[in-house]
Order: C-alpha cells, then sequence, then structure tokens
C-alpha cells in the first residue's frame, strides 16, 4: 500500500468513527397498539400545545369549569395535584385511562380519534418520569 491509500484509509476511519459517535438514539417506549415513542416527551413543547388545542377549550379543561385545568400555565400543577399521573403503573393514570377511553367518558370528549396520538404522548411522559419539562 502507498502512503497515500494509508493516509486516505486513517481518514475514512476517522470519518466513520466521527459520523457514529454523532448519532444519538433515545430510548424507545413502546407504547399501545405497537406505537413508538424514540424521543424525549417534553411536558411544555409536546403536551400543552395538544391540551391547548383539543382540551383547554371554552367550557372544558379551563379555571372554574371541568377540572384538570389544562390551561399551559396550570396544566402541571392541575394534573399533580389531582393525582391523574401514576408513576408506579403509568397505564393506571387516570388521565391516560381518559384518554384511551379505559375510564369513561373518553376523551377528548366527542372526538372520534385522539388527535396526535395525545394518548401515547401522554403515556411516554409518564413512563418517562412525568417531568415538567
Amino acid at each position: 500500500m502507498s502512503k497515500n491509500e494509508i493516509k486516505t484509509g486513517f481518514i475514512m476511519i476517522a470519518l466513520m468513527g466521527f459520523f457514529i459517535s454523532g448519532c444519538v438514539k433515545d430510548d424507545t417506549l413502546l407504547i399501545t397498539n405497537n406505537k413508538v415513542v424514540t424521543a424525549k416527551v417534553s411536558f411544555s413543547k409536546d403536551l400543552v400545545p395538544l391540551f391547548t388545542a383539543n382540551c383547554a377549550t371554552s367550557g372544558c379543561h379551563v379555571a372554574d369549569h371541568q377540572p384538570p385545568d389544562l390551561e399551559a400555565a396550570d396544566a402541571y400543577n392541575s394534573l399533580k395535584t389531582l393525582n391523574m399521573v401514576n408513576l408506579t403503573s403509568p397505564q393506571s393514570s387516570l388521565i391516560y385511562e381518559r384518554l384511551s377511553g379505559a375510564v369513561k367518558p373518553s376523551m377528548p370528549m366527542n372526538a372520534t380519534n385522539n388527535p396526535s396520538n395525545i394518548n401515547n404522548l401522554v403515556l411516554a411522559w409518564i413512563k418517562q418520569g412525568a417531568l415538567n419539562n
């Protein structure tokens, strides 16, 4: 082998090591119905926008109406205060049971399907520790 071939080989190995070390994969959580969530679920970035669009609407899960209050500023504390999250048995969490239809009435009310798989994201969030992140 020539010096150029050896040098090229070392460069290729170094580049492969660089690209491989840059790959990051979060833990894969098997949720329900063979759906997976492969990234960390952020309460503020992933769940609050879904709650705002589908739950925290006029007359529903807002202050002075049906608990829990799922408005952005109050959602996390409301879920925790009302014991709607069960870290020991995530699938027994009342919020998940409502979203999945295990406890009636299922939420969101009058929705034929959960928009954007709210139930899978909520379950993944609970399995990941139900952080206020």
